[in-house]
């Protein structure tokens, strides 16, 4: 299931914010009432070698995070932050987490925050609820 989760939010978030060329930003869209749309803010993908503070090789991270706006009806945004750890050294274990978080702004300096956690470092998912605030 968690599998399947992270996959359709990937693929959800390159399919919403349509095709990207080169020197071009990601396009918005607004539907014509202005009532639905997607607003991108910031989607990257990072690539890390890590090594701990004495010098030793602690593997490898992919990182994919997207932040996106959403207007349904009213505005949020979806955020959508994956950290894969891995070593290519074969028998070494690999480790991952997976946020998934809807934000609703309340004023310019405060959110309500609704987070999802998904990771091998916990045995079950965790649900986080909260707020935000913006400096």
């Amino acid at each position: 299931m968690r599998k399947l989760v992270l996959l359709v939010c990937v693929v959800a978030s390159l399919f919403l914010s349509g095709p990207v060329m080169a020197g071009d930003i990601m396009p918005s869209w607004e539907s014509a009432s202005g009532t639905v749309g997607f607003y991108p803010i910031s989607n990257e993908v990072s690539f890390y070698k890590n090594y701990d503070d004495s010098g030793e090789n602690r593997g490898q991270t992919l990182q994919i995070i997207a932040i996106n706006g959403l207007r349904l009806g009213t505005d949020f945004n979806f955020e959508f932050t994956a950290d894969y750890n891995f070593d290519l050294t074969p028998g070494l274990d690999r480790d991952h987490y997976v946020e998934l978080s809807l934000v609703k702004p309340v004023t310019p300096f405060l959110s309500l925050n609704v987070q999802r956690v998904i990771s091998t470092f916990e045995p079950e998912s965790i649900n986080q609820f909260g707020v935000r605030l913006v400096f």
